[in-house]
């Protein structure tokens, strides 16, 4: 690599963390950890339904540690990542929707759901667009909150490096992740700066909802990669701030 690519990225201080800075190593990139989630989890499990829909790793974790099991619901996951997940812990998995977003999961349920009972298990920060758009569909929906997703103590050292001219790329996983970037700047003083400094580097989010709530605060995004897809994401946030990174 022709120059230093310094690369933030706020995933859960787990494994996520730790294959998110093994792929920027990978890539020639410096992986700059700043985990902006930490998992709460709640206890809850849904109720059994015809169809029940996770929508990601952390969730599938929690449930197949309780000893919860999807019986014969229509296993639904967002993702390979949850999806994968889910066949580890022994699940069928019935549906997964070729976009992984929320719209992309209304859109592969739309058809079949009018009048079943549809379990939604995930975080507390959920979109709406999934469980409003499976009851426009016609769907009984009931949504149980399996973990709470909160901001670390202590996180926030990218925030000021992003201030201070010493990134070349961020990698935000989830609107969350920026909302928390941003009150972390905020508690250091230097949320304008971080702005500012957001707005002069590679700026890659993980699809179309978090591009939104990014661009809300004023931030400038380069890059959202075609699937929801983290690695993706990592690659062309490298791609883009060197993109003589590869021989």
């Amino acid at each position: 690599m022709s120059q230093q690519v310094r690369v933030a990225v706020f995933r859960p201080d787990d494994d996520r963390m730790a294959d998110a800075v093994e792929l920027l190593d990978s890539l020639g990139a410096t992986p700059v950890p700043d985990p902006m989630l930490a998992v709460e989890p709640t206890g809850a499990t849904p109720e059994p339904g015809a169809y029940v829909v996770l929508t990601s790793k952390t969730g599938v974790e929690l449930l197949a540690e309780s000893g919860w099991d999807p019986g014969d619901a229509t296993l639904v996951c967002i993702g390979p990542a949850t999806a994968d997940a889910a066949r580890d812990a022994g699940w069928t998995v019935d549906v997964v929707p070729a976009e992984y977003t929320s719209a992309g999961l209304v859109e592969r349920l739309r058809d079949e759901v009018a009048g079943a009972t549809v379990e939604v298990a995930r975080s507390d920060h959920g979109s709406d667009v999934l469980v409003d758009g499976l009851r426009d569909a016609g769907a009984d929906v009931h949504e149980t909150v399996l973990y709470r997703l909160v901001r670390p103590e202590g996180a926030g050292q990218s925030t000021v490096m992003a201030a201070g001219g010493e990134l070349e790329g961020v990698c935000f996983s989830s609107s969350l992740t920026v909302e928390n970037f941003l009150d972390a700047a905020a508690e250091r003083g230097v949320r304008e700066e971080a702005v500012e400094g957001l707005n002069g580097l590679v700026v890659g989010v993980i699809g179309p909802p978090t591009r939104e709530t990014a661009a809300s605060h004023g931030i400038d995004v380069d890059v959202v990669p075609e699937n929801a897809d983290f690695e993706e994401l990592a690659c062309a946030v490298v791609e883009a701030a060197a993109p003589t990174y590869h021989e």
